[in-house]
């Protein structure tokens, strides 16, 4: 059978419609095949870069893109967060922020190349992670109260450890001086773990620094738990009281991790993710990564995280100013 005089015709607008609507889902092809950054301002490893690892497979499998975890360690994590502030904002770069690159920092680096209020909008409040204060097991003080009485009785001569100038545990013991009204030197070193090694060895008084990195020492028997840094006990040491219930009411300082987004991300996009990583916490096998880290879940609201980064800056600016906290 002979085709008719319109079928060539046919298949010419056929094609034509074809090529159309390939032309009109390419951009939205182009958008989704783009993979998602989380900027993680530190070297693999530290409590941001796990909570990060965490939830990337989660986001990825939920989003349908590949999601990539870029470590951008510099400036106690300023160097990272100030590439996301510039980053476009489509919703495909993130920050795994916390309390130093978005509370801290603003007060200790005076020419710090974004405004953690202005630069980026809110996503996601991840998680929490109390701050225990230890002392060497052989340490003469068995609660926060005897530590206090006994430094105020040596000014001076008691000293702390940190990771470093303007680190989480720096601030922390910086805080619990301001309101306890005590005289101690900071020892700084780089890193944590040779914080603690010196703690352990009697090279220096106390520290005050995240539970994951402690609570291994206060198990073996090395170190003594004094009081933790949360408003309540936490589970791992429910022994272990309280600073604000040892004297010092309201006193709260646990180190916090969230994601940002460049400004001017869109509101859907924010949403989005928003809830899909609530729901990543929500799952066992997440909670289950954070508790290794002693780290609490927070799912929330973006406008609940950007409440308590803008609640932070300036009471950490007043702490650092307190105890004239300089960056290494």
């Amino acid at each position: 059978m002979s085709s008719s005089p319109e079928s060539p015709r046919r298949r010419q607008l056929l094609l034509a419609a074809a090529l159309a609507s390939l032309s009109s889902s390419r951009p939205a092809r182009a958008q989704a095949a783009r993979p998602l950054r989380i900027v993680v301002p530190f070297t693999p490893g530290g409590s941001t870069d796990i909570l990060a690892r965490a939830l990337a497979p989660k986001l990825q499998a939920a989003l349908g893109q590949n999601v990539i975890v870029d470590n951008k360690p510099g400036a106690g994590g300023s160097l990272g967060a100030g590439e996301v502030a510039k980053a476009e904002a489509d919703g495909n770069t993130l920050l795994m922020g916390h309390i130093g690159t978005l509370g801290v920092n603003p007060s200790i680096y005076p020419k710090l190349s974004y405004d953690p209020l202005k630069s980026f909008v809110p996503v996601a409040w991840v998680a929490r992670v109390p701050n225990v204060l230890v002392v060497n097991a052989k340490a003469p003080s068995k609660t926060l109260e005897e530590f206090i009485e006994r430094a105020r009785a040596n000014p001076g001569r008691l000293t702390y450890s940190s990771g470093g100038n303007g680190s989480a545990a720096h601030i922390t013991f910086e805080f619990l001086k301001l309101r306890a009204k005590l005289f101690m030197l900071h020892i700084p070193y780089r890193g944590t773990a040779p914080s603690i090694a010196d703690l352990i060895a009697g090279q220096v008084d106390a520290t005050f620094t995240g539970s994951p990195a402690v609570l291994p020492h206060i198990k073996s028997g090395r170190l003594r738990a004094l009081a933790v840094s949360s408003p309540q006990r936490i589970a791992a040491l429910p022994e272990v009281p309280t600073v604000a219930e040892s004297g010092y009411p309201g006193f709260e300082a646990d180190q916090w991790y969230g994601i940002v987004a460049p400004a001017g991300t869109p509101a859907e996009r924010v949403s989005r993710l928003n809830a899909e990583i609530n729901k990543a916490l929500a799952l066992a096998d997440v909670a289950q990564q954070l508790a290794v880290e002693g780290a609490m879940p927070m799912p929330g609201t973006p406008k609940a995280f950007g409440d308590l980064i803008a609640r932070e800056i300036p009471r950490w600016a007043e702490v650092v100013k307190a105890g004239n906290v300089k960056p290494d």
